[in-house]
């Protein structure tokens, strides 16, 4: 449950960066706009430096940490250029795609158990989203394909996230991703460069402030729970982006976006449920130690 809360908080924060890059709009560069929220973001690895000094990193972490920061920082150029060209529910719906990629990959790279009652109810919160999105029944644009990208990319990043979460602590995983995804989005930055004016830098310092909380909130769900628990819980940022999509973008709320998600609630809730159950059931039996 503690794991299910930060999940929440993490899902929070995380609307709350799309709707800062939403109102940044689309007049610098993608890869730009993430270098620069990155950059910005530095300023808060300042109280971390102890934390990240005292980690004794080895050349595994090292390793892990590059990879992370090579894979989550083109995700972060896809999401950046999909989010100024599709609307905040649809990002979102597609951000769905990560935790179902997250939790098949926890089975088959970090085996984690994963019952058939839990792939059930990971396949009715993709349902969820699919009835939110509606694939077929309208044009496939490149933002659509650019968030495709951004999930595999995200998945990915998650999955290396949690294993350097049993390594290292919190605060360090954050550092070693704002410096790793610094450095690998510099060079396309740069290469495209537009000046930013003061209304933009202070939005991307906003959404700096709200991404890596986020992180640190994310990573701290990881060490807490299960990634299969804790994952799920992320459909319920769908809630947040349809409201904040209607309420300071005017983005119309249909009844599709409503029935997925009480589709992906359900799943959600279930989950969590299943999980505190087995986890009393796992109490009373006394373990063997032979």
């Amino acid at each position: 449950m503690v794991g299910v809360a930060w999940m929440l908080l993490t899902g929070a924060l995380f609307v709350g960066v799309t709707a800062g890059v939403k109102m940044v709009g689309g007049r610098i560069p993608a890869a730009e706009s993430a270098f620069l929220r990155y950059v910005l973001g530095l300023v808060f690895l300042i109280p971390m430096l102890k934390s990240l000094m005292a980690a004794n990193l080895g050349r595994a972490d090292l390793t892990l940490s590059a990879a992370r920061g090579l894979v989550h920082g083109f995700g972060v150029i896809l999401w950046f250029f999909a989010m100024t060209r599709i609307p905040l529910a649809e990002v979102t719906a597609m951000n769905y795609l990560v935790p179902i990629y997250v939790t098949l990959g926890a089975a088959l790279f970090l085996s984690e158990k994963l019952a058939a009652r839990r792939i059930a109810a990971v396949i009715c919160g993709l349902l969820g989203a699919l009835i939110i999105l509606r694939p077929g029944l309208r044009e496939v644009t490149p933002g659509h394909i650019a968030m495709l990208g951004t999930t595999l990319m995200f998945a990915a990043s998650y999955l290396l996230a949690k294993r350097l979460a049993d390594r290292l602590p919190p605060l360090a995983v954050v550092a070693l991703l704002s410096i790793t995804v610094t450095i690998v989005l510099a060079p396309f930055a740069l290469a495209d460069w537009v000046t930013p004016n003061a209304r933009e830098l202070g939005l991307l310092f906003v959404i700096a402030t709200l991404a890596t909380g986020g992180h640190f909130t994310m990573t701290l769900a990881f060490r807490a729970a299960p990634i299969a628990v804790t994952q799920p819980v992320t459909f319920l940022q769908l809630v947040w982006a349809t409201l904040l999509g209607a309420l300071a973008f005017g983005e119309k709320v249909d009844i599709w976006v409503i029935v997925g998600g009480v589709l992906i609630l359900g799943s959600v809730s279930f989950i969590t449920w299943r999980e505190a159950v087995l986890k009393r059931r796992a109490r009373r039996i006394p373990t063997d130690h032979h």
